[in-house]
């Protein structure tokens, strides 16, 4: 995962046709004047945060975050959008859009499901303070945006659930009106809630000519990446992207990494590795802290996420490797404290 955010060249244009100074922008976030004239523009988890609270603070729209990430144009579409467009359904989409994020951000697309729901929330790995709700304004209009283009009709989350408080008559109007749905503040965590059927829908602009030009590059970034890791910690990666609902398998891992089931056993085996079921172990205890530190999912919902069938095969699981429950765990170490989640 790259450990910065990569910030689109044709950005600074958008914010100007928006009506926000770049200027203004970066002198309020206290960054670099030139940043937005950077081949590539790369910031840190801290600045992003930064410079979002300035667009915030820059733009009278209560409501810009909804703007900036719903007003794309097809000549601005970098290839994350161009691949979920390409996608043959929404939840397809969905998902091919987390794996890649992982070339140019650290931050994590989660899907959890929940009945006949699903769950869709964005978490930024390398957070230590509260994301600015124009952030999260902006993901969830782009990601609704994507789902809109791709099924050629306006669709609608069952709901909105946001950290923060409350939000003011004309915020209500505006965000009931934009997402279509009922709008829930002082919630646990900043979630997109979908009914099932539409996550299946099949995307009207499904292309796979177009995707099978796109993602096999994509792909070949993703594997140039890992590579510059130790074995071990390229099985783990794969793990970590594999394990939502399911359990990986020493055949799926194998064929990530383009070799037979045998060799990379042999592989790992020649490393000191003898077990793959303790790689996947550590995997699960690596995601865990992550999860119960800079999130406020549920627990039943970190279970399904590392791939186990009920909550009871986790903490059996988490007592084992920290020799205490995860929910005091969660008290002595997470990042999103009480104020945190009240939006402060």
């Amino acid at each position: 995962m790259n450990a910065r955010f990569r910030i689109a060249y044709t950005f600074s244009r958008q914010l100007e046709d928006l009506g926000i100074s770049p200027e203004l922008v970066l002198r309020r976030a206290r960054l670099p004047r030139a940043l937005f004239e950077q081949p590539q523009i790369m910031v840190t988890t801290e600045e992003l945060f930064s410079l979002y609270a300035a667009i915030e603070a820059s733009s009278p729209e209560p409501a810009i975050g909804l703007r900036l990430g719903s007003e794309m144009q097809p000549e601005r579409y970098d290839p994350l959008i161009i691949a979920g467009l390409c996608s043959r359904t929404f939840e397809d989409a969905i998902q091919r859009i987390a794996r890649f994020k992982r070339l140019v951000c650290p931050e994590d697309l989660l899907i959890s499901e929940r009945g006949r729901e699903r769950e869709v929330r964005f978490a930024w790995t390398d957070a230590h303070e509260g994301e600015p709700a124009v952030l999260v304004d902006q993901c969830f209009s782009w990601l609704l945006s994507v789902g809109q283009r791709g099924l050629g009709e306006a669709v609608s989350p069952l709901r909105v659930e946001f950290r923060r408080p409350a939000l003011t008559d004309e915020e209500e109007v505006l965000y009931s009106a934009f997402f279509g749905c009922p709008i829930l503040c002082g919630r646990d965590e900043d979630v997109l809630v979908f009914a099932n059927e539409i996550l299946s829908r099949p995307f009207v602009s499904y292309n796979p000519d177009l995707l099978g030009l796109l993602a096999p590059k994509l792909e070949e970034e993703l594997g140039q990446r890992l590579e510059q890791k130790p074995l071990d910690e390229q099985v783990k990666i794969i793990m970590k992207q594999q394990l939502a609902g399911e359990q990986p398998t020493l055949g799926q891992v194998a064929r990530e990494l383009c070799m037979s089931s045998r060799s990379l056993q042999r592989k790992l085996n020649a490393q000191g590795f003898e077990s793959f079921q303790n790689l996947l172990s550590q995997s699960r205890a690596e995601l865990a802290l992550h999860y119960l530190e800079h999130t406020t999912l549920e627990f039943k919902e970190i279970a399904y996420l590392l791939g186990y069938k009920d909550s009871n095969s986790f903490y059996r699981a988490f007592q084992g490797w920290e020799g205490t429950s995860p929910g005091a765990w969660r008290e002595a170490n997470a990042v999103f404290d009480e104020c945190h989640v009240a939006g402060i």
